[in-house]
C-alpha cells in the first residue's frame, strides 16, 4: 500500500512537471503559443525551432530544473520515496501537463534533471550519447531516442534488473513520443539542426506574429 506521504510527493512531482515553460516563455516573452507552430510540442527543441536558440535555452533550463526539483522533494520534505516513482511522475507531468491541456514535451529535459540529481553517472551516459548522436546525424529526435537505449545498456552493464525494466519501458515510451518524427524521417520531412530553412521559418513566424498584433 502506498504511503500518504509518498502519494503526496508523487502528485507534487507531477504538478511540477506540468509547469509548461515553453508556453510561459513563448507567450510572455515572444507573444507566441509554440503549440501553433512547428511540431506543436511544448519542449525546448520546438521552442528553439520556432522562436530561436535563446528561447530554447530558457525553456531547456526550466524543464531541466523541474526534474532536479522533483527529485529533491523527498530530501526537502524529509521523506523516503523511491526516486523512480518521483522521476516517472515529473516526466509524465512534462509530457501530459494538466496545466496545458495534457499536450506537453517529449521527456528529454526533465529526464536530464532527474538523472542529474539522482545519478550523475547515468546522466553522463545518456546525455553524452545524446549530444554525440545529434552531432553526427544532425537530428535531435535520433539523439533523444538514443538516450533510452544508452541508459538501458548502462543498466544491463551494471546488472540492475529494476533499472533494466524501467529503461526498457522508457525507450519504448520515447519511441511513442517521437513517432511523428520517425515518420517524418522516413518520409524525408524531418528537419536537421543545420537546415538553412530554419531561419526563414523563424522569420515567417515573426512576420505572422506581427500581423496578428496589427490586426
Amino acid at each position: 500500500m502506498i504511503k500518504l506521504a509518498t502519494l503526496y510527493i508523487v502528485i507534487l512531482a507531477y504538478l511540477i512537471g506540468s509547469i509548461p515553460f515553453a508556453l510561459i516563455v513563448g507567450k510572455f516573452k515572444y507573444g507566441a503559443d509554440v503549440r501553433d507552430f512547428g511540431s506543436g510540442n511544448l519542449g525546448a527543441s520546438n521552442s528553439a525551432l520556432v522562436l530561436g536558440k535563446k528561447a530554447g535555452v530558457l525553456v531547456l533550463l526550466g524543464d531541466v530544473s523541474k526534474g532536479v526539483l522533483a527529485t529533491s522533494l523527498p530530501t526537502l520534505l524529509n521523506t523516503e520515496v523511491n526516486t523512480i516513482l518521483v522521476g516517472v511522475a515529473v516526466i509524465l507531468g512534462h509530457c501530459f501537463p494538466i496545466f496545458a491541456g495534457f499536450r506537453g514535451g517529449k521527456a528529454v529535459a526533465p529526464t536530464a534533471g532527474v538523472l542529474l540529481s539522482s545519478s550523475p553517472v547515468m546522466f553522463l551516459t545518456g546525455y553524452t550519447t545524446f549530444f554525440l548522436v545529434v552531432f553526427i546525424t544532425k537530428y535531435v529526435f535520433l539523439g533523444s531516442l538514443s538516450i533510452g537505449i544508452a541508459l538501458l545498456v548502462h543498466s544491463v552493464f551494471i546488472g540492475e534488473q529494476v533499472l533494466m525494466i524501467v529503461f526498457a519501458i522508457f525507450t519504448l515510451f520515447m519511441v511513442y513520443l517521437h513517432r511523428t518524427n520517425v515518420m517524418n524521417y522516413f518520409n524525408g520531412k524531418e528537419v536537421k539542426i543545420n537546415d538553412k530553412r530554419i531561419k526563414k521559418y523563424q522569420q515567417d513566424i515573426k512576420e505572422e506574429l506581427s500581423q496578428r498584433v496589427i490586426n
